[in-house]
């Protein structure tokens, strides 16, 4: 499938790390995947905690830039196995979403979307943005991966010597699009 067909789903849940969803939206903007195939699903946490971290205005600014499906509406495309979406990316993703994933809650539209992509054996990444873990953490993680989910900690690298804040960020959201295989000609920041 080339990146012009592909249909992707980015939620945003009440961890800290809103700097990463918003430069992987920036970049998904760069690459040829059609702006009305990214759909964005914030939890009601997650606007608070996008709110808090980067102001009112850059939250608006992505409502304004995606379509965007309320957390608690059920009867939305990304709800259903029968939807055309191939990739769901959760970030940041809460210990919470990830607890209730890995146990198969769906009790929201971000946890039936994940469910939905699990059962369908379609791409979901989780970039979990939580330090230090305990056991029911990693255990919650082996279950994602062990279900065909991908784990990707919100660990940025140093490798290519990064010096600014946004392209230490972008280190992240460049392995997140490496993940989902969509092109995106990759930094080698100095």
């Amino acid at each position: 499938m080339n990146d012009v067909e592909r249909k992707i789903i980015v939620a945003i849940t009440g961890a800290s790390g809103f700097c990463y969803v918003s430069n992987l939206l920036t970049k998904l903007e760069e690459t040829s995947v059609r702006r009305e195939n990214i759909v964005v699903i914030f939890s009601e946490n997650g606007k608070l905690v996008a709110e808090q971290e980067a102001g009112k205005s850059a939250v608006h600014n992505i409502f304004s830039r995606f379509p965007i499906y309320e957390n608690q509406d059920m009867m939305v495309a990304p709800a259903s196995g029968s939807s055309d979406y191939d990739t769901m990316i959760v970030a940041p993703c809460s210990m919470g979403t990830l607890a209730s994933i890995a146990s198969g809650l769906a009790s929201n539209l971000i946890t039936r979307t994940a469910d939905v992509m699990l059962k369908e054996r379609r791409r979901l990444i989780l970039v979990t943005r939580e330090t230090p873990l305990n056991l029911i953490h990693i255990e919650n993680m082996l279950a994602v991966t062990r279900a065909g989910g991908i784990i990707c900690p919100a660990s940025p690298s140093f490798y290519f010597h990064p010096v600014s804040l946004n392209a230490l960020i972008s280190t992240v959201s460049e392995r997140i699009l490496s993940l989902a295989e969509i092109n995106y000609p990759l930094q080698r920041f100095k």
